[in-house]
């Protein structure tokens, strides 16, 4: 009943229902991008193209990224992930390059400018991978007659400015989203990507154990519970912090009455996860690079390696992205995380910690406490990150299904929901402190 009424609060508010409106509206628009096939391709003979990625691997999680319009050959195939990748690569950029640095203090103004490099960097991104992506489609699976008119120059220049175009396109929903919606607008249309491969994959799973005598429906409960229980572990990480108590110094307020204002007692909250999903993505990347390097030589050794890094459920794969992860959560955790401008701000308020001295030792402790609670939740980043697999060896399940056992889909679910619940949330305690202001006025008026 509780959560019917505070779905009742959210439609009241009218400015919030009129986001909630809009926001669905625009995923509506990009869900319908992503089944449009490009033109001069026919999306009739795609089945076999499509049923590859069905099956887990890499094509499989890249395909989940972009809500299927990988595998529709669609003119948004691209998705999101160019941007994705321009922001990071922007994001580390900003640590060795001083112009960047310089634009990241000049607040509002500079942030644009960053915006506005992040957006070009994209295109570039998307020049490269949009014929990339062309010139494989036969090699991913796409027959040659799936091609109308074959694969002429002006087919590959006017398909690559609708891929380019569709990845501009879907980051201006994003960041409509963003301004007009609900907040969060990129990492929203990720997470709608993501579940929408979700029904399709629980059907498969499903089929497999009921109608295959594979366990039966007693092993799909067990796997559900089993997916719950990963969930609410996921939330823990989103969510845990560790909170160092700040006292901030007694003033004296004068007025109608002097009096003694005491210091309040506060906390500075360090997520036990800084980092996000960020040391997956990075570690993803890095993953690759095997595979690919190996695949350059016919070598029986190079073979085996090709062979053991491209099967993401296999032993050293996982052994080897586990650690990767690890070490890419100190990694950015340290750059995202300025504890020496803590320690500068926490000085300039008035605030310390008890029994701590300002300055160089509060940047000392808060440095010390970051790397002890980084360590527990980059293994844990770990663990979620390999479940995956541990699913798959022990329980057997699809390989699509266990896709959402953990790693960067369920944490890019979870994250973007919470954000999306606290975004909400926000709007309705604001509402509601803004009902009291009118009470007391009346309150007041009548008096």
């Amino acid at each position: 009943m509780k959560f019917i009424e505070n779905i009742k609060n959210v439609w009241k508010i009218e400015e919030l229902r009129n986001r909630i409106i809009l926001t669905l509206g625009l995923l509506l628009v990009y869900r319908f991008g992503a089944q449009v096939t490009l033109p001069g391709i026919d999306a009739s003979k795609l089945g076999g193209f499509a049923s590859n990625f069905d099956g887990g691997g890499l094509g499989s999680l890249l395909n989940a990224f972009t809500g299927g319009a990988f595998a529709n050959a669609s003119v948004f195939a691209l998705g999101i992930m160019p941007y994705i990748s321009a922001s990071i690569v922007v994001q580390l950029m900003q640590i060795a390059v001083p112009y960047l640095q310089k634009l990241q203090k000049e607040g509002e103004s500079g942030r644009k400018k960053i915006n506005q490099i992040t957006r070009w960097l994209t295109i570039g991104i998307c020049l490269i991978q949009a014929p990339s992506y062309l010139l494989g489609l036969e090699a991913l699976g796409v027959p040659a007659d799936a091609f109308i008119l074959g694969k002429p120059l002006w087919f590959m220049v006017t398909s690559t400015l609708i891929l380019v175009t569709g990845t501009i396109f879907a980051m201006w929903l994003g960041e409509k989203i963003t301004d007009k919606g609900i907040g969060n607008g990129i990492s929203i249309l990720i997470m709608v990507g993501i579940i929408a491969t979700l029904p399709q994959s629980f059907v498969q799973e499903f089929a497999s154990r009921v109608f295959e005598s594979n366990g039966g429906l007693i092993m799909v409960l067990i796997e559900l519970v089993i997916w719950f229980v990963i969930i609410l572990a996921c939330v823990m990480l989103v969510l845990a912090v560790r909170k160092i108590p700040v006292q901030y110094a007694r003033r004296t307020a004068t007025g109608e009455y002097e009096r003694n204002i005491f210091g309040a007692r506060q906390f500075i909250p360090l997520k036990l996860n800084a980092s996000g999903v960020m040391p997956i993505i990075f570690a993803q990347a890095i993953m690759f690079v095997p595979s690919a390097v190996a695949s350059l030589s016919d070598s029986e050794w190079a073979t085996s390696i090709q062979a053991t890094y491209s099967d993401i459920f296999g032993l050293w794969y996982n052994v080897t992205f586990a650690i990767l992860i690890i070490v890419f959560t100190y990694f950015y955790t340290a750059i995202t995380v300025p504890t020496n401008k803590m320690a500068d701000d926490l000085k300039r308020s008035g605030g310390f910690i008890p029994g701590i001295k300002p300055g160089t030792d509060t940047a000392e402790l808060l440095d010390r406490i970051m790397s002890q609670i980084t360590l527990p939740g980059s293994i844990f980043l770990a663990l979620l990150a390999i479940f995956p697999a541990i699913v798959v060896k022990l329980m057997g399940l699809q390989q699509g299904w266990a896709l959402f056992y953990g790693g960067t889909s369920l944490l890019i679910m979870v994250g973007v929901a919470i954000d999306t619940m606290q975004q909400i949330n926000s709007y309705l305690l604001n509402r509601h402190y803004d009902g009291l202001m009118k009470t007391g006025k009346n309150r007041k008026a009548v008096a």
